[in-house]
C-alpha cells in the first residue's frame, strides 16, 4: 500500500472521520482529503504525529514495500513484479481513452451493417427500386460487407496499437508511489459519466426495440414498414452500443491499473477463463451470422446476443468458482 491508502486505513481503524484526524493534527479536513487521494503529501512533522496517533512506525507509513501483498507467482519465482510509474499510468489512461473511442465507433458501425441490406430490401418490396428480390438482396449483402469492412478500419489499428498495454490486463504488477491514489481519483470523477453512458445506452437500445414492436403492432404484414423500423431499431442499438462500449472500456482501464474486478491478481492467473472467453464469443458471432443469413430475419436474430450474454455470465461464474477451488 502507498502512504495515501495507509492514512485512510489507519484513520478508519480508529473510527475517525477526516475532520477528526484533521483536528488532531491541526490541519484542515481538505488537507487530509488530499493526502488520502494522493493529491498532496503531508510534511515530516505531520507524518511523525500520525505515526504516534496510529501507533505505527514511520517506516510503515513511508515505505510502500511494507505490508504490500505479493502474488503467488512472485513468491514462487522469487522475481519482483513489474513497476508501473506515474508517467506510464497517465500515458495508458490517455491512450485507453482513444482506444475506447475507436473500438466504440467500430462497434457502432458494425451494428449498423444490417441497415443497408434491410433498406434495399424494403425499397425493393415497396416497388421504389426496379429490381427483383435476388439482385436486391445481393446488392444489400455487398453493402453489408462494405460496412463491416469500414468497421475493421477502426478495430484493427486500435487493437494493434493497444497491444503494448496487454501486460496490464494479463500480468500482476506493482504501482509506484502515488499511482493508485491518482487512478482512484480519476476513476471516481469518471463514475457519474459512466452511469450516464450506461443508462443512455440502455435506453437507446430499448427505444429501438420499442420502435420495431410498435410497427409490428400496427401492421405486422406490412414488410416494407417492418424492415424500415428494423433499420430504426439497429440505428438506436448502434448508438447504445457506442455509449456502452466506450464507457465500459474506459472503466476497464481504471480497473486494470487498480487491479480490481476482473483484473485482480487472482483473476489474471485464471488462464482457463482467458482461453474460453474469446473462443466463446467467436462461436456466438458465427452462430449469429449463420442464423441471420439463413433466415434473413435480422429483426429478431439479435436476440442471440442477449441469450449469449446471460449464458456467458453463468459460464464465467462457474469457471471462477473452479479456479478459486483449485487455488484454495
Amino acid at each position: 500500500m502507498i502512504l495515501a491508502e495507509k492514512i485512510m486505513e489507519e484513520r478508519k481503524k480508529n473510527g475517525w472521520s477526516q475532520e477528526d484526524l484533521a483536528d488532531k493534527l491541526g490541519v484542515s479536513r481538505q488537507s487530509v482529503s488530499k493526502w488520502e487521494s494522493a493529491q498532496s503529501i503531508p510534511d515530516l512533522n505531520r507524518i511523525l504525529e500520525m505515526s504516534r496517533l496510529f501507533n505505527v512506525s514511520t517506516d510503515y507509513l513511508l515505505k510502500d514495500e511494507q505490508d504490500r501483498p505479493t502474488s503467488q507467482a512472485s513468491e514462487d519465482s522469487g522475481k519482483e513484479l513489474r513497476k508501473v510509474s506515474m508517467e506510464e499510468a497517465n500515458t495508458f489512461l490517455k491512450e485507453n481513452d482513444s482506444f475506447a473511442k475507436k473500438i466504440a465507433t467500430g462497434s457502432m458501425i458494425c451494428t449498423l451493417c444490417p441497415i443497408p441490406l434491410m433498406a434495399v430490401m424494403a425499397l425493393q418490396k415497396a416497388g421504389t427500386i426496379p429490381l427483383a428480390e435476388d439482385p436486391a438482396g445481393a446488392i444489400g449483402i455487398i453493402l453489408l460487407l462494405i460496412t463491416v469492412a469500414i468497421s475493421l478500419i477502426f478495430f484493427i489499428p486500435a487493437a494493434m496499437s493497444h497491444d503494448k498495454w496487454e501486460y496490464l490486463e494479463k500480468e500482476a504488477f506493482d504501482a509506484e508511489y502515488g499511482v493508485e491514489g491518482m487512478v482512484k481519483a480519476k476513476s471516481e470523477k469518471f463514475q457519474p459519466r459512466f452511469i450516464r453512458s450506461i443508462t443512455g445506452g440502455t435506453v437507446s437500445i430499448l427505444i429501438g426495440v420499442c420502435a420495431l414492436i410498435s410497427g409490428a403492432a400496427i401492421d405486422e404484414k406490412n414488410e416494407p414498414l417492418l424492415m424500415g423500423l428494423t433499420c430504426v431499431m439497429f440505428a438506436f442499438i448502434a448508438i447504445g452500443a457506442f455509449l456502452i462500449v466506450r464507457a465500459g472500456i474506459t472503466k476497464d482501464g481504471y480497473s486494470m491499473l487498480l487491479q480490481e474486478g476482473d483484473y485482480t491478481k487472482e483473476e489474471k492467473s485464471n488462464t482457463v477463463l482467458k482461453a474460453v472467453t474469446p473462443a466463446y464469443w467467436m462461436v456466438i458471432t458465427a452462430i449469429y451470422l449463420t442464423i441471420s443469413f439463413l433466415t434473413n430475419r435480422w429483426d429478431i436474430t439479435w436476440l442471440v446476443w442477449a441469450v449469449a450474454g446471460v449464458l456467458y455470465g453463468g459460464l464465467s461464474v462457474i469457471l471462477r468458482a473452479m479456479h478459486k477451488s483449485k487455488l484454495g
